[in-house]
């Protein structure tokens, strides 16, 4: 069986008033091909990376949606809105003069408690299920919402700039934040505005980095879409900046697809490959499984520069087929 239609991995630059999946259709009709998907929405006032996956390369997208992510941000302190950014209008505003007590000290020290590992409640107004429905869509409905606190990682919460406008009813902080998948930035911002007592939201928010891809890798979408599409990351290229990278010869590669099991000793690891990603400090043997750790058993198998499967090491060293990609050899 073969499959002619796109496969891989296309980062794009998501444009400002466009929904996430606004882009996934675009680029089925750009690709001219159904099976897109994405990796972790973005809100439509939001730009930057936008990680899409087509054709088998949908199978990675469980992998891509949890790891980290880098974004640069304008915090606006003196005033909230419903959303916690600007995809709605402020509904309440600080007193004056507590917004002009408000200094570079006292903010520093609000970013500060939001560092590390903090339980996070993600803004209501969000994609979480609550009893099967959206969150955002029982707000809408009227209902009064409140989340659950998640623990999230807020690895580094730097400030860029401070630009100060108290007389003008609001203080702008432009900030650069990395942290783990689940992170809301927005809630972020509420927290700060409510740690100084002024209120907060996000005016601007870009995503520069989603695990290994870059915005600098990223695809902007173009008006004409008849214009040719780009290249895609190719699914194996996806899979090393996600999982360990095993390699099989193609006998192996077949015996996987076929649903058997390849023994220790007849596959080994890509020592090119060694790190399971930018997200984590496991390592792969050197051949066969020694030394795979219980907790991280998936890794990605390759043949020739193309993904096979993403497969199990067993605890006997045998590799069994998980998720297959080389469809034509099964």
């Amino acid at each position: 069986m073969s499959d002619s239609s796109p496969q891989g991995v296309l980062v794009c630059d998501k444009p400002q008033g466009l929904s996430s999946h606004g882009v996934v259709s675009r680029i089925r009709r750009w690709f001219g091909t159904k099976k897109v998907g994405h990796a972790g929405t973005l809100d439509p006032m939001a730009t930057g990376v936008l990680v899409l996956a087509l054709g088998r390369g949908t199978k990675l997208l469980t992998y891509i949606t949890g790891v980290s992510k880098t974004y640069f941000a304008t915090i606006r302190l003196g005033s909230s809105t419903p959303t916690d950014d600007a995809d709605s209008e402020p509904d309440r505003f600080a007193d004056p003069t507590d917004l002009a007590r408000v200094d570079t000290a006292a903010i520093e020290a609000a970013v500060a408690k939001l560092r590390g590992p903090i339980d996070q409640v993600p803004s209501a107004v969000s994609a979480i299920k609550v009893d099967g429905k959206r969150s955002y869509a029982r707000v809408r409905a009227g209902e009064d919402v409140e989340l659950k606190a998640r623990r999230v990682e807020v690895s580094a919460f730097e400030i860029i700039d401070i630009r100060f406008a108290a007389e003008d009813g609001h203080i702008d902080v432009d900030v650069e934040v990395d942290c783990s998948s689940g992170t809301y930035v927005r809630a972020l911002a509420r927290d700060i505005g409510t740690d100084l007592g002024v209120f907060g939201h996000l005016t601007a928010l870009r995503r520069t980095r989603v695990g290994d891809f870059h915005i600098d890798q990223a695809v902007t979408l173009p008006e004409d879409l008849d214009v040719p599409s780009p290249a895609l990351i190719t699914l194996a290229e996806a899979a090393r900046t996600l999982l360990p990278v095993v390699t099989v010869d193609a006998e192996q590669a077949k015996a996987l697809m076929q649903g058997k099991t390849v023994a220790d000793g007849d596959w080994h690891a890509d020592t090119a490959d060694a790190a399971v990603g930018a997200d984590s400090d496991s390592t792969v043997p050197s051949a066969g499984a020694q030394g795979v750790d219980s907790a991280n058993r998936e890794v990605a198998v390759v043949c020739d520069d193309a993904l096979v499967s993403v497969a199990e090491v067993r605890r006997n060293g045998g590799l069994k087929s998980l998720t297959a990609f080389a469809i034509d050899l099964a």
